[in-house]
């Protein structure tokens, strides 16, 4: 089968097609899927800089944790899907199991959940990492409730753009930060209430003016250390933050004076640590978001779909930052 193998850790020349084996069968409980498609996230172009997560992984290796596809065959004990089945699924790439820049991929049947009916297979395969990220993030890690006020910083990016519908399904007030007059459109049409723009505006002070002084009650930073430091003047008193990034070595001092809660979102620690108890989680929250997709409640922006071969182009694209919503890429 055709597949984009990361030959080593650099840039993105490192990706190659190459013909591998197919995989196969190997436990009772497992499905064979032909990928239609499979996601780009900014973590397949960090690991492709920084090396596999796994230490003692080999290389080459497939990337890439977000993929949707049909399944084609399934183990002796599978009771909970057949033949033909469409799903959608985070698993892989992280340099263990393979990822989803190839033409098929073996997956037990405890990690995939069938796909929203009303999606195809590219916008299905960009959805469950930041779909998993933005929910933790949000209401496992954040504790967000209805009525309570939500900063979310970059809203028009893949976290960013679910984030602000998610929060807005709760019942939440929506603030965020955009770079661009369209990125702020875009927020606006996914139902945020205020769109700061980051480049032009002292962030804190806006929020702190659109809240009465009150500020957010909970921060979300899919950006960064210095968001993160910016972020703490602007967060309410006994409010949260949370990122998806390393914060280490800042000045807390300000966060301690405010008693705020912080916390971080690695939605891929269930899979690099085998918390199988969370995963399952991971997949219960793909059904219910698969009933809001289906309901016209939540909506996944893809940017632009690119051919499996083209993977190279996808990470120069992603590694930019200033992608609006998510890349694909078609397999």
């Amino acid at each position: 089968m055709k597949a984009i193998l990361m030959t080593a850790t650099g840039n993105s020349n490192v990706l190659i097609e190459q013909e591998i084996a197919e995989p196969n069968l190997t436990q009772p409980t497992e499905i064979k899927i032909r990928l239609h498609a499979a996601g780009i996230n900014p973590v397949d172009t960090k690991i492709r800089r920084g090396g596999l997560f796994y230490p003692n992984a080999p290389l080459p290796a497939v990337l890439g944790c977000d993929g949707a596809g049909e399944i084609v065959e399934i183990g002796s004990a599978v009771s909970q899907f057949k033949v033909g089945n469409k799903v959608w699924f985070c698993h892989g790439g992280l340099g263990r199991e393979q990822g989803n820049y190839a033409e098929y991929t073996v997956i037990d049947q405890r990690w995939i959940s069938l796909m929203p009916r009303t999606l195809d297979f590219q916008t299905a395969a960009a959805a469950p990492l930041v779909l998993i990220t933005a929910w933790g993030a949000l209401f496992e890690r954040g504790d967000l409730q209805a009525g309570q006020t939500v900063l979310i910083h970059a809203g028009a990016g893949g976290v960013g753009h679910v984030a602000i519908q998610l929060a807005k399904i709760a019942g939440a007030r929506v603030i965020t930060t955009v770079s661009s007059i369209e990125k702020a459109a875009f927020a606006k049409l996914l139902g945020a209430d205020e769109v700061i723009f980051y480049n032009q505006t002292d962030v804190a002070a806006e929020v702190n003016r659109v809240t009465a002084n009150h500020g957010a009650n909970l921060v979300l930073d899919t950006v960064g250390a210095d968001v993160f430091k910016a972020s703490i003047p602007c967060t309410a008193h006994f409010g949260r933050i949370v990122t998806l990034l390393d914060a280490s070595n800042l000045d807390l001092s300000e966060a301690r004076m405010r008693n705020l809660l912080i916390g971080f979102e690695l939605m891929l620690t269930p899979m690099l640590r085998d918390l199988h108890a969370a995963r399952k989680q991971h997949v219960t929250l793909l059904k219910q978001c698969a009933t809001y997709i289906d309901a016209g409640k939540l909506k996944i922006h893809v940017s632009q779909v690119l051919p499996l071969a083209e993977a190279k182009t996808a990470h120069d694209l992603i590694e930019t930052g200033h992608t609006m919503g998510k890349l694909v890429l078609s397999i």
